[in-house]
């Protein structure tokens, strides 16, 4: 079985680039691959790769050009609409998303086309907000690591690239306004319809998102879809997110491989045409995403921890030979250890895994019992002069280090300096820009604790409902404050109704009805107090907010929220 490895002991691999970046060579001519370019897939049909992280695909119909997504900000769909006017002066009467992640650019259209219908799925606005709400502070922290947002713009540390396009946000696109305008034409399941008088055949496909589709347009011959990228399918996104079953992303490229393609647009990436080409390609893709499921149920099946996993299942050489399967986003490794996990749950059958100390006492223990500080950072010294083995023993070294109470800035230096090195040897943009980011943050060159903790941007809080705004307070709640108190409290802001029930140290969105006591107000300073430029204290002493009923309760569980607002 082949060997594609996540780092390369070759010191001719790792280079620069004209701005100094210094990365593994492939990553570099991956960066060439996704330069902006607008392409001119078929007559009527035009593709712009490198404006942002994903594409704007543009498709002529009878009526006018049908838009199909719309980027992360008003300032890139801008961008990509000066770009289409060069080849075409049809307006563009519609569009369509392939799912929730590029969305954003469409107030750009509204304000200069005559866009008469918006195409989604149903499930865009929820995980919208999903994103936005609960899980905000991670799923941020995850993208800004990522996505090297943090990285500087030059030198070594820079960001070459993104995997799946140049940056997250391209700097000349400052400040990346979002325009997001929900869908007005919902699609919940597989359908045909006309847009701007031409058919297209729409199938869910779930891939990165789980509101992912397929667009078929038979007239054209052309698929735009959300499955095949420029880089190995990411089935683990270093960032965080929830599981995506192999299974159901393979049935979607199946799919794809039916309709006999003369051309295919991805979300991300370079167009392809030809149908022998697009089938030959495609099928290569669908099938390095089973030999990592496969693969890893069969070693599961055999018994293997995760971790075992990661260093037995290695995809065959032929996967390297072609740059749609090449590991330039995520890691073959970690792609086998998430499907693991997203089968059987975290548990391996590692006994050291079933019952762990905490972190921080663990790293102290073990550090005690190979000799004490000094010896650990003497081995780490020396497993960073040795191979890609022991690139990750140095790693496990200088985690330790840095755990323990009596950390050094020495042992923050070896944790950067290892980290570094492992970015620098990978082709994996992903683990490039998260090892970075943290190596930064390690060295004190960017703030990393501003990032854990709970914080809303007046943007979020000014697009979520009343109950959104209210209920996103259970996962703020101090269990240890709400000991021996139970209050259901009525929450009506400008008259909307909601409510919050503190009880056995949770809190539970409800209704508002037959509260036992009703905090009243206006939204906006509702919103003040979750973005922290306001505090609920302040606001009843003034009469923006009027709090009655169980006074004595409702004070104590709203004090429970672990928020500068509510303290």
């Amino acid at each position: 079985m082949g060997n594609t490895q996540t780092f390369t002991d070759e010191k001719s691999d790792v280079v620069a680039d004209a701005r100094g970046g210094i990365a593994h060579r492939s990553l570099h001519e991956h960066t060439e691959r996704l330069a902006p370019q607008m392409y001119e897939v078929t007559s009527g049909v035009w593709c712009l790769v490198g404006n942002g992280l994903s594409n704007q695909t543009f498709i002529k119909a009878p009526e006018g050009i049908i838009a199909i997504d719309t980027g992360e900000s008003i300032e890139e769909m801008s961008s990509a609409l000066e770009q289409l006017r060069l080849v075409s002066n049809e307006p563009v009467v519609a569009v369509v998303y392939t799912h929730f992640h590029y969305v954003n650019g469409t107030a750009a259209l509204m304000e200069k086309e005559p866009i008469e219908e918006i195409w989604g799925h149903e499930r865009i606005s929820h995980n919208l907000e999903r994103s936005a709400t609960e899980i905000a502070p991670a799923y941020n922290r995850g993208l800004i690591e990522q996505f090297g947002i943090q990285m500087p713009e030059d030198g070594p540390d820079r960001v070459v690239n993104v995997g799946l396009g140049l940056a997250y946000r391209m700097a000349h696109h400052a400040p990346s306004t979002p325009g997001h305008i929900p869908a007005d034409h919902i699609f919940s399941g597989d359908c045909s319809v006309e847009i701007a008088g031409l058919e297209m055949i729409v199938t869910e496909a779930p891939s990165d998102a789980d509101d992912s589709v397929t667009l078929y347009f038979p007239a054209l011959q052309v698929a735009v879809q959300n499955l095949v990228w420029p880089a190995l399918f990411n089935v683990f996104a270093i960032r965080g997110e929830e599981y995506r079953d192999p299974r159901s992303l393979i049935r979607g490229i199946d799919h794809l491989r039916t309709l006999n393609l003369e051309h295919l647009i991805a979300t991300h990436g370079p167009p392809l045409s030809g149908a022998e080409e697009i089938q030959q390609r495609v099928t290569a893709y669908r099938d390095s995403i089973q030999f990592l499921w496969d693969q890893t149920v069969r070693w599961t099946n055999r018994g293997a921890t995760g971790p075992e996993i990661a260093h037995k299942v290695q995809l065959p050489a032929i996967y390297d030979e072609d740059w749609l399967t090449k590991q330039h986003y995520g890691l073959a490794e970690h792609h086998v250890r998430q499907i693991r996990s997203g089968l059987f749950g975290f548990f391996d059958g590692d006994p050291v895994a079933l019952l762990p100390l905490d972190t921080a006492e663990e790293a102290e223990r073990m550090v005690s019992a190979m000799g004490g500080p000094d010896r650990v950072r003497n081995m780490c010294i020396e497993a960073l002069k040795g191979s890609q083995n022991d690139l990750r023993w140095a790693i496990s070294l200088a985690g330790r280090l840095v755990r323990c109470e009596g950390a050094t800035e020495t042992d923050r230096e070896l944790l950067a300096r290892a980290l570094r090195t492992a970015a620098q040897h990978t082709t994996s943009s992903n683990l490039r820009n998260w090892c970075i980011s943290r190596a930064l943050e390690l060295e004190g060159e960017v703030d990393g604790a501003r990032l854990n903790t709970h914080r809303f941007s007046r943007r979020q809080v000014e697009r979520w409902s009343t109950d959104t705004a209210v209920s996103v307070l259970r996962v703020l709640v101090d269990p240890d404050r709400l000991n021996g108190i139970a209050v259901h409290l009525t929450v009506e802001l400008d008259d909307e109704r909601t409510g919050i029930h503190f009880r056995n140290h949770v809190a539970c969105p409800t209704d508002g009805q037959d509260g036992d006591a009703v905090l009243s107000g206006s939204r906006a300073i509702w919103n003040q107090i979750l973005t922290g430029s306001g505090d609920l204290r302040s606001a009843i002493n003034s009469g923006d907010m009027v709090l009655e009923g169980d006074l004595v309760a409702a004070t104590s569980a709203l004090q429970s929220i672990d928020h500068p607002g509510f303290q």
